[in-house]
C-alpha cells in the first residue's frame, strides 16, 4: 500500500503541482517536444525543467517524489527520461480522500 501522508506531502508544492497539471494535457503544454509524441511517450525531463525555469537536477528530485508517490512514471528511452501522469496513482489517492476525510 502507498504511504499515504508522503503522497500528501508530495502534493505540498508549487513546481510538482503544476507538473501534474501540466501533464494532464501534455501536449497543449508541451507541443514543441521534437523527441515524439508527449502524450504517447511522455514528456522529457529536460523540457520540464525549462518549463519551471529550474536546473534539470532540482526538477529531477521533484518528479523522483511524484514517482514515489505514484503520481507520474518515468521511461526511460537511451539517455532522456519521459514522464507521464498516473491517472489511477492520482484517482486512487483521490478515493482515499473521498473514503477517509
Amino acid at each position: 500500500m502507498t504511504d499515504r501522508i508522503e503522497q500528501t506531502k508530495a502534493l505540498a508544492s508549487v513546481p510538482r503541482m503544476k507538473v501534474l497539471e501540466w501533464l494532464k494535457e501534455p501536449r497543449r503544454h508541451f507541443i514543441h517536444q521534437e523527441s515524439g509524441d508527449p502524450e504517447t511517450i511522455g514528456v522529457c525531463v529536460t523540457l520540464i525543467a525549462a518549463k519551471l525555469d529550474m536546473s534539470q537536477p532540482t526538477v529531477s528530485r521533484h518528479l523522483e517524489i511524484l514517482r514515489r508517490a505514484g503520481f507520474v512514471t518515468v521511461r526511460r528511452i537511451g539517455q532522456w527520461s519521459y514522464y507521464t501522469r498516473s491517472a489511477m496513482g492520482i484517482s486512487e489517492y483521490g478515493d482515499w480522500i473521498n473514503d477517509n476525510l
